[in-house]
């Protein structure tokens, strides 16, 4: 059954980068666009590039973890810790891909991306069936 566990944790990984990439392009789209607006300060889209990063890197723990719990699948916390620290890496590494109008992070670096929080939704446990709740009989 660990395999069908690797392909829920291959799709909800996906699924979150998809969520996490497009929510950075139109957060960093949205910072240019304050910045080209004509206001008069220099630091005219500085909230918001933050703010999108921000909210990538929270997110991206997030969403996969939901989705393997809705997947009916526990012990997700090494996808959500370990897959929240590779994606906050690997979205400043390739920031400025994404951060010009049409950018986006390089199909290479998605693709080793998902293969690596596949392998860390396949760390976890798996399903629990049928072990009994509480503290064991005696």
């Amino acid at each position: 059954m660990q395999s069908v566990r690797l392909v829920k944790g291959t799709v909800t990984v996906a699924v979150a980068t998809a969520a996490c990439h497009t929510l950075m392009a139109a957060g960093y789209a949205w910072a240019r666009g304050r910045a080209a607006t004509g206001e008069a300060t220099m630091f005219a889209g500085a909230v918001e590039w933050p703010v999108t990063t921000a909210a990538s890197w929270a997110l991206m723990p997030l969403l996969p973890g939901a989705g393997m719990r809705v997947l009916r699948e526990h012990g997700n916390t090494a996808l959500m810790v370990g897959g929240g620290l590779v994606w906050a890496v690997l979205s400043l590494a390739f920031v400025d891909g994404i951060d010009r109008p049409g950018g986006f992070m390089p199909l290479p670096a998605l693709t080793v991306w998902i293969l690596a929080g596949t392998g860390l939704a396949g760390a976890g446990p798996g399903r629990r069936r049928g072990r009994p709740r509480g503290p064991p009989a005696r």
